[in-house]
């Protein structure tokens, strides 16, 4: 399966924070939305960092509250591994397996246009082995 088909059937807008605000906007930004990340950008298109709730967590831990006062730009993940629509999604959850991250932006270009999580692409695959598992009789029994 393609990052396209999981993007057809996941549409919506992608959710971005200012890499100006604090650490208490992207909280209540997260929450808000019931969301487990957001993308750091200028435009939404661009994309400048990603900023977790592990991210946030891991600063409250290691400072306590004072740190909700900072930019989301100090704590932000600056190094994003992206996805374009045409990745085979086998190969978009070995790279979150392995890098241990829940959320990939899907470029075009230097564009953004999208984000799939891990839940998105586990469900993907969960979705094309049933289709695999509901056609294998047929081809056994040759109809």
């Amino acid at each position: 399966m393609l990052v396209k088909q999981i993007l057809k059937s996941n549409a919506g807008s992608v959710v971005t924070i200012r890499p100006d605000a604090s650490l208490t906007e992207a909280a209540e930004l997260l929450a808000a939305r019931r969301i487990g990340a957001l993308i750091v950008s200028n435009d939404g298109e661009a994309v400048l960092g990603i900023l977790s709730e592990r991210d946030i967590v891991r600063e409250l831990g290691k400072r306590g509250t004072p740190c909700l006062d900072d930019k989301v730009e100090k704590v932000m993940t600056r190094s994003i591994y992206a996805c374009s629509l045409e990745d085979n999604t086998d190969h978009v959850l070995d790279t979150m397996t392995k890098r241990r991250f829940r959320h990939m932006p899907v470029m075009e270009g230097s564009r953004m246009i999208g984000v799939i999580s891990i839940g998105d692409v586990v469900a993907a695959r969960l979705t094309e082995l049933e289709s695999e598992k509901d056609a294998l009789p047929g081809m056994i029994m040759g109809y």
